[in-house]
């Protein structure tokens, strides 16, 4: 399956922000449910249920949450063809400040294996997981780590930020500078929001502050047990335990896609990898893979149901 743009979409950056601001996908509406973490924390839950025994469950990006377009299209593509889907939201990214000192992170598989655990306890005879971006190598690492779970089916990700500091690097370049400052608004906004109401975060370093490698080494990495950004980094990218994979996995990283670096792209690493496929189409984007037919279908979203029924 060959992606090709629609012809306005002319280069990465056109191909990564169209689909975000103005696609309109029609869904039913999600039913939330609230779960508790083994850490008396919460995580919310947004389903859309026809009584199937397939699930998928949709890991979204950095900032991200149940309602952007490249989720709502996931769903909708997975849900008119027979399976009921279970769209999660990190730790306060919900709309309502979650109640651990700690946030979401990269690396924080202890989430998803609880969204899973929680899955798998619902009965259903087989769960696919689907991840975008940070999503993405949240999926990727938590299969590498070897979990046991007999439900789990497949696996597919889109552009996959597989090497955490050279990506981090790659969208701190100038000509991503209005990626990497609207990432760092939404994040510096959501961490005075939870010291208003929180002890234990100090918020003047802040001020000082200017790319999202700075911001990880005051807060991300400390928050959650990290010495600094790159321990963070490096204990987290999922091309440390990618080959440990099990299941049958997809990854898609587009060839143009802005965010991602030339350790993104381990094509020789995953060549003879008797379960993980990984794709490099020309074009996509970032989490974009646009196009216009009479199914309303994206590229991602035919890839994903070619390779789930495959």
């Amino acid at each position: 399956m060959k992606h090709r743009p629609p012809f306005f979409l002319f280069n990465a950056h056109l191909e990564t922000i169209f689909p975000s601001q103005f696609r309109k996908v029609k869904l039913p509406s999600y039913q939330r449910e609230r779960i508790n973490t083994p850490d008396n924390d919460f995580l919310d839950l947004d389903w859309l249920k026809r009584n199937s025994q397939k699930l998928a469950i949709i890991s979204h990006g950095l900032e991200g949450d149940t309602s952007r377009p490249y989720i709502k299209g996931m769903a909708k593509a997975l849900y008119d063809n027979g399976y009921d889907i279970l769209t999660w939201n990190y730790r306060g990214c919900s709309g309502e400040m979650n109640q651990a000192l700690r946030f979401y992170h990269s690396g924080a598989t202890d989430d998803l294996a609880t969204v899973v655990d929680h899955a798998t306890g619902k009965g259903y005879h087989e769960i696919n997981l689907i991840g975008f971006s940070l999503g993405g190598n949240l999926t990727l690492k938590y299969l590498g780590e070897e979990r046991s779970r007999p439900a789990l089916h497949k696996a597919v990700t889109f552009s996959v930020p597989m090497d955490l500091h050279t990506s981090c690097v790659k969208i701190s370049l100038p000509s991503n500078w209005i990626y990497s400052q609207r990432f760092l608004r939404s994040l510096r906004k959501k961490v005075i929001g939870k010291a208003k109401i929180m002890q234990g975060i100090n918020i003047e370093p802040l001020k000082t502050v200017k790319t999202l490698q700075q911001f990880d080494d005051i807060f991300t990495g400390p928050i959650h047990g990290f010495k600094d950004a790159i321990d963070y980094y490096t204990q987290s990218s999922s091309l440390r335990v990618v080959t440990n994979i099990a299941i049958p996995t997809l990854i898609v990283n587009a060839k143009n896609d802005p965010f991602l670096s030339v350790e993104c792209f381990p094509e020789d690493l995953l060549k003879n990898h008797p379960f993980v496929s990984f794709e490099t189409p020309d074009h996509g984007g970032h989490v974009g893979f646009t196009q216009f037919n009479k199914n309303g279908l994206y590229w991602s979203e035919e890839r994903t149901l070619e390779f789930l029924s495959r």
